[in-house]
């Protein structure tokens, strides 16, 4: 399926759907989305960001954001071809790599729709948190770090199977690709979906509005959709039908945006 677009973007057309996963996650995190995705009719686009995804965490060791945006990168890339454009969807990390990609292939990012978007994380280690100068120290004297899948109702959650401890020096990767997107979320003017739990434990709620304020994308344009039960994993957790629905509603509007406008009186002419 391939819609016309009429936002100026030499001729290119709607023609996929990329969804690109969270830090030391895989696909299965998002797995929930696949098939209401390709129920859109679009390309679904699903890459396995480096270091993820492997027998054991020790495959990240070494891999940097860059890497992880490389892989992202050339996935759109490809998808988009000469005449595409692609909504894309990160979760967590992968919406950091998500507005990459915005600033830097504007025609051939159609619209971003940002889950659970870490601008600010619990960890005080993190950027923008108290103790962050501590962190550089912190990666020279401990290697690895657990990490810890969260669910507001593990009952009826999903559990996806991810990595349980990731190296210290991945994770202040992700970091510095958090402290690099802050600066160019004022080149991104695509329209954007942000999606976010109140009661995070991985990333503090006032990470939605930071990204409201920061984005160069119209007011009209931008929205967070808040989730009042759900945790971190959003997709797989307790609200995960309501978090999917938000998706294809969004991507089905973007779909009605692109269809050519009608012009009164052309058939007639036919």
């Amino acid at each position: 399926m391939t819609i016309e677009g009429n936002d100026g973007r030499g001729g290119r057309r709607l023609t996929g759907v990329m969804i690109l996963h969270g830090f030391t996650a895989n696909l299965e995190s998002v797995r929930p989305l696949f098939e209401s995705v390709r129920q859109t009719g679009l390309e679904l686009v699903t890459p396995l960001l480096r270091g993820h995804g492997q027998a054991s965490p020790d495959a990240l060791r070494g891999v940097t954001w860059h890497d992880w945006l490389d892989d992202a990168a050339h996935a759109l890339i490809a998808a988009a071809g000469t005449g595409g454009t692609l909504v894309v969807l990160g979760h967590s990390m992968g919406s950091l790599l998500a507005l990459q990609l915005a600033a830097r292939y504007p025609e051939l990012v159609d619209s971003v729709i940002l889950a659970t978007p870490p601008l600010r994380i619990v960890s005080p280690l993190a950027p923008g948190r108290p103790l962050h100068f501590l962190a550089p120290l912190v990666g020279r004297v401990v290697d690895r770090w657990d990490m810890q899948a969260c669910f507001a109702d593990p009952e009826v959650a999903i559990m996806p199977e991810q990595y349980r401890w990731a190296p210290t020096r991945a994770i202040l990767s992700m970091f510095d690709l958090l402290e690099a997107t802050i600066p160019v979320m004022s080149e991104v003017r695509a329209p954007a979906l942000i999606l976010h739990g109140r009661h995070e434990s991985i990333v503090l709620p006032e990470s939605a509005g930071l990204v409201m304020q920061a984005l160069g994308t119209p007011a009209a344009d931008k929205r967070v959709a808040w989730f009042e039960k759900t945790d971190h994993q959003i997709f797989c957790d307790c609200e995960r039908l309501a978090a999917v629905n938000e998706v294809t509603g969004f991507i089905a509007r973007r779909i009605e945006a692109g269809r050519p406008i009608p012009v009164p009186g052309l058939a007639k002419s036919r």
